[in-house]
């Protein structure tokens, strides 16, 4: 029986990333930016722009900065490491690639996703702004069947089976680097690591501290730890680029020739290059799965515009996939021929690199990468389920009971099958909210021209609702009334 469902579960996986979903997701990201006028290179230097003043916030939401920040430390998690050497090894160094050619195109659907969810967010009972895929679906298209549709398949992926195999890859990295042998307990008749449960109990306990403070506590947590680990892991690839400077063209040369198939290192073809680099960008960025546009929509956005926020959501898929994940890259190419593979991969090359030290940092790097990954993923699935239950309290405080169960069973066992269900669950998340923003660009490319024509006027781009009465009717009344904006 077991085997049977290994197999179904396969086949869907087969069926939605293999013939629907990459194809997809690559179109809908050549097409917002078609529609957009290349906005993404166009209006490049403009995203810094809007980050300068990203800091404010007010009661009713989170900065610009803390939303980014969220949405970060839930896109920069084990694919950002373990991620890049799969599509290394399966693909070849080309696959690094074709994961920068999605991120620049995955930076247009960002836009798009954030911006509609900027613009349909409503309030909650404690009057802090709400929204998401499941939102704009409900008040944007009238489909709130879909809303529920989403809600279901993000909190069965992000709420809980993703958050076990973060808890699980934090568990297996200290472990391993550390060699953390404490002897073993019988729990349920099976045996278990005395350090795999300790690593789960402090897991636990830390988590629950941090999403018990609610969304505010998870913004306040992002903030502060998503710059720290993404400049410690850029220093240090920074660090390793400029020890072997001589080399760097030459990697670069051997990326693009593998791109193409023109260089033997690129494994399979430039098929293999091309499928291994866009699914694992894809993965990483997560550029119209929907899962950032739930925090995305909690941002008091500055200039008071829903575009601004699409601006910054962009800024998230470049460090994320651009800069992160080159950074991964650049410590497996620069290392040369490395035995292992995934984070083991990564582990050997940046050993070699850097002497013994390089372990325990690596293993330090994905604790971070890891459980920020927890905390930003319990947030969108909160959202999604204050959308089913309408904040109600016991609902509420079930979910965060369970999210911590699932933290803890991550920590001691692993889960194969049921990563696998989470991808099948991941999948109809992503084609559910694509068909929604395609119905709905047309509003995206609308606010985007609003936005910019006051720009051109030299005006601090406002979204007055007023001025939109079609799009007015759709929206929960004073959300975006000039006056409260």
């Amino acid at each position: 029986m077991h085997d049977m469902a290994n197999q179904v579960v396969d086949l869907l996986n087969g069926l939605i990333w293999g013939k629907v979903l990459i194809w997809l997701l690559v179109g809908c990201g050549l097409y917002f930016t078609a529609r957009l006028g290349l906005i993404q290179f166009r209006h490049f230097g403009h995203i810094f722009s809007v980050l300068r003043g990203s800091r404010q916030s007010d009661a009713a939401g989170i900065s610009s900065f803390q939303a980014l920040c969220t949405s970060l430390a839930a896109r920069v998690g084990t694919g950002n490491v373990a991620g890049v050497a799969v599509a290394i090894t399966l693909g070849g160094p080309g696959a690094i690639f074709w994961m920068w050619m999605i991120a620049l195109v995955g930076m247009a659907t960002a836009f798009v996703e954030a911006t509609l969810a900027q613009l349909f967010k409503t309030r909650d009972v404690r009057g802090q702004f709400r929204g998401g895929p499941a939102y704009y679906m409900e008040r944007g298209l009238g489909a709130r069947w879909m809303g529920v549709l989403f809600s279901i398949f993000l909190i069965i992926a992000f709420g809980f089976v993703f958050n076990s195999v973060q808890a699980n890859t934090i568990s297996g990295a200290l472990i391993g680097a550390f060699g953390l042998d404490w002897g073993t307990l019988s729990i349920a008749g099976s045996p278990v690591q005395v350090a795999a449960l300790a690593i789960g109990a402090l897991l636990v306990l830390l988590t629950g501290l941090i999403i018990f403070g609610g969304l505010r506590s998870i913004a306040r947590f992002s903030e502060l730890a998503v710059p720290f680990m993404a400049a410690a892991y850029l220093l240090l690839a920074l660090v390793l680029i400029l020890l072997n400077l001589d080399q760097l063209p030459g990697i670069l040369v051997l990326i693009v020739k593998s791109a193409f198939g023109l260089h033997e290192a690129a494994a399979g073809g430039i098929g293999a290059a091309i499928m291994n680099g866009v699914k694992r960008g894809l993965f990483s960025n997560e550029a119209g799965m929907g899962s950032a546009p739930n925090v995305a929509a909690a941002a008091t956005p500055y200039p008071p515009h829903p575009a601004s926020q699409g601006y910054v959501q962009m800024a998230g898929v470049f460090i994320d996939t651009i800069l992160i994940c080159t950074a991964s890259a650049a410590i497996i190419l620069l290392a040369g021929p490395q035995a292992g593979e995934g984070i083991g991969l990564v582990q050997n090359a940046l050993t070699s690199q850097v002497g013994g030290w390089g372990q325990y940092f690596l293993a330090l790097i994905i604790l971070f990468f890891a459980f920020t990954s927890i905390v930003a993923n319990y947030s969108y699935a909160e959202s999604c389920l204050v959308f089913l239950e309408h904040n109600h309290a016991s609902g509420l405080l079930l979910f965060r009971l369970l999210v911590l169960a699932m933290v803890m069973f991550g920590a001691l066992a692993s889960l194969p099958f049921v990563w696998n269900l989470a991808d099948v669950s991941m999948g109809l998340m992503a084609i559910t909210n694509l068909v929604a923003i395609l119905l709905l660009s047309g509003l995206a490319i609308r606010l985007a021209r609003d936005y910019n024509e006051q720009r051109k006027r030299g005006q601090l781009p406002t979204f007055d609702a007023s001025r939109h009465p079609d799009i007015q009717a759709r929206l929960e009344p004073g959300i975006w009334d000039k006056r409260s904006a």
